[in-house]
């Protein structure tokens, strides 16, 4: 047998995958299925954007490019920070990354070593935890709680980090819950975070625009107390429905950046470069179509509110961020990744279970909004009705 190195043994996955991939297939065989697992925008990019690429292409925009990304592109991002945090940065802060992952590998790989702790979201996004096993580090989960509003606690955060703390990872608007943390505990958070010098901080923000109810989104950049140890994840997939485009970015301090860089050359090379002039394209044109996914979006988050707290054993709190809700099925009887599989084979609707983000995501489904309001009212009646079968 060949020997391998025992930390690819360590790698989770993130499950929404292997569902879409059942689904795909149950789909394949002639069932109609509806999705609504995948954490995926169902719009298409903006035509202005593919239209940029084109020419991006047409112009003979063939070649390599600088591995931290076009100089155009990252003036963009620093125009597209000033407009949306009020804070200035430097494109040589920047990195233009394919996609939002390489930055979560990036950062969790330089602190996570045998020994060290890093603290990530749960329920969160499933690679956090995965990459932090990878490194040999310790995670220790930060809890997110439903009568918080699936915001994290200050206090109780604070309360987790030790002297082996390496690195804390913040998400707001939030994965798989629709959570979003308020200003005053992101306050109380950087403000104990004084007491920490030595903790670096990862604030995944690519939800940053999806909030609903006047619900404003605070980004860490914000705060110049931590800056110099502050990595901010930012990305086109979700704003711009670009996912498939493998096209984001981050912001690094200055002890930082060269390191992250190196690990591009090393690793990737570079993005791809029309992408980048896409990217640059999606940020300096009209934002019309933006503004009526979210107009879309937030319509569809109040059915799926509505319905699921229509539903036998089944209460959902309302989600003020990103495209998904977290209902709890706990009073339904089910395990929660138990109910999911069901729902899919036997119902036809696709949904993430929660234990697939974290250990406190048991008695919770994930559901993405991110499909038509026609087939969230489908889903609702199947749902119920294999409830009301089963009970």
């Amino acid at each position: 047998m060949l020997h391998t190195v025992a930390a690819y043994d360590r790698i989770g996955e993130e499950n929404a995958f292997a569902v879409l991939a059942r689904a795909t297939e149950l789909a394949a065989s002639g069932r109609d299925i509806i999705n609504l697992g995948i954490g995926q925008p169902d719009f298409s990019t903006p035509g202005h954007i593919v239209e940029a690429a084109v020419k991006a292409l047409r112009d003979g925009h063939h070649g390599y490019t600088p591995a931290n990304g076009i100089l155009p592109a990252r003036e963009a991002v620093c125009r597209r920070t000033l407009a949306t945090t009020g804070e200035q940065v430097s494109p040589d802060n920047v990195m233009i990354m394919p996609g939002g992952k390489p930055t979560m590998f990036a950062a969790i790989t330089l602190f996570g070593e045998p020994g060290a702790e890093i603290l990530y979201p749960d329920p969160g996004f499933p690679i956090y935890r995965s990459m932090i096993e990878f490194t040999g580090a310790t995670p220790v989960p930060v809890p997110a709680r439903e009568e918080n509003g699936f915001a994290f606690s200050a206090e109780e955060t604070l309360a987790l980090i030790t002297d082996r703390t390496r690195l804390l990872i913040l998400n707001s608007p939030a994965n798989p819950t629709g959570g979003v943390t308020p200003k005053s505990e992101i306050d109380a958070l950087v403000a104990g975070l004084e007491r920490f010098p030595d903790v670096a901080i990862m604030s995944d923000e690519i939800y940053d625009v999806m909030t609903y109810e006047g619900e404003a989104h605070t980004s860490l950049l914000t705060y110049p107390s931590i800056r110099d140890r502050l990595i901010v994840l930012n990305g086109w997939s979700k704003t711009w429905a670009m996912t498939g485009w493998r096209l984001g970015w981050s912001i690094w301090p200055d002890g930082l950046i060269d390191k992250v860089r190196k690990l591009a050359v090393n690793c990737w090379s570079c993005v791809n470069a029309p992408a980048q002039h896409a990217g640059i394209a999606a940020i300096d044109g009209p934002q019309d179509a933006v503004e009526e996914m979210m107009a879309a979006f937030d319509a569809r988050r109040r059915i799926v509110v509505e319905r699921m707290n229509m539903l036998p054993g089944v209460t959902c709190i309302t989600p003020k961020g990103a495209f998904y809700a977290f209902p709890n099925v706990g009073a339904t009887g089910w395990k929660a990744k138990e109910l999911a599989s069901a729902l899919l084979e036997e119902a036809g609707v696709a949904l993430i279970g929660g234990p697939d983000f974290g250990i406190l995501g048991e008695g919770y489904i994930r559901l993405s909004f991110a499909n038509s309001a026609d087939n969230i009212e489908r889903a609702a009646d199947r749902i119920g009705a294999f409830l009301e079968s089963k009970a």
